[in-house]
């Protein structure tokens, strides 16, 4: 069931929404608050974002702003009486994907947010997978397959591998894999990168004639072919 946040303070629209969406099977979350969404929001993940640009505490705009400044994924139709032309080019470029003036029907807010949703669904489908050389790797279901042999990982391994594989051929230091995968600062005096890299070797590399995880001596690792 996809889940919409939806961020208006107009009871009736509000109730209007989401019985609609309700009806059509989607879980709406609703919130009348910027300040109070903009806590609900860190809680939890949306499929879509629905805001209404006037509403109290924090502004629908201003709410865009602070969601792109962390997520340029999740899509978000901004809802407003105001019809003009640059106040719709003003939520687009705050970060907005559509744009729906009141008063409107159901079915045409029901079309966009399906619209949202496929677009969504397709960019996601495009990125499920991550290829290199003869190694792939699902980001859905966190599993490894090279030449036809499935590889099981950890959650560490997996971020690691991932890491790896959506930077290809670079170079990455100690200092970047630990910020990418553990978010620390790294110690010089701890060896977990190297004891980590080690497990997925074993993994990816062991038993295959070409070694695709190489040691970059004195700078860090590398995934070449």
């Amino acid at each position: 069931m996809p889940r919409i946040f939806l961020l208006e303070d107009e009871e009736k629209v509000a109730a209007f929404i989401r019985k609609g969406l309700a009806e059509k099977g989607y879980h709406v979350t609703v919130c009348g608050n910027g300040l109070e969404a903009r806590g609900l929001l860190a809680e939890a993940g949306y499929d879509l974002l629905i805001f209404d640009v006037m509403v109290p505490g924090i502004g629908g705009l201003d709410m865009v702003r602070l969601i792109r400044q962390t997520d340029q994924v999740t899509p978000i139709l901004m809802l407003t009486a105001l019809g003009a032309t640059n106040d719709k080019v003003t939520g687009l470029k705050a970060g907005a994907d559509d744009y729906l003036v009141k008063p409107f029907h159901f079915e045409e807010l029901l079309a966009r947010v399906e619209a949202l949703l496929r677009r969504q669904n397709a960019i996601a489908a495009s990125n499920q997978y991550l290829h290199f050389a003869d190694l792939t790797l699902d980001t859905f279901t966190k599993t490894a397959v090279r030449n036809g042999k499935t590889i099981p990982l950890t959650a560490k391994e997996y971020a690691l591998l991932e890491m790896f594989m959506k930077n290809p051929n670079k170079m990455l230091s100690r200092q970047h894999i630990a910020e990418t995968v553990w978010g620390i600062d790294f110690e010089t005096g701890t060896n977990v990168i190297d004891v980590y890299v080690n497990y997925l070797r074993n993994k990816v590399d062991k038993g295959f004639g070409v070694k695709l995880i190489q040691t970059a001596v004195g700078m860090g690792y590398i995934l070449k072919d």
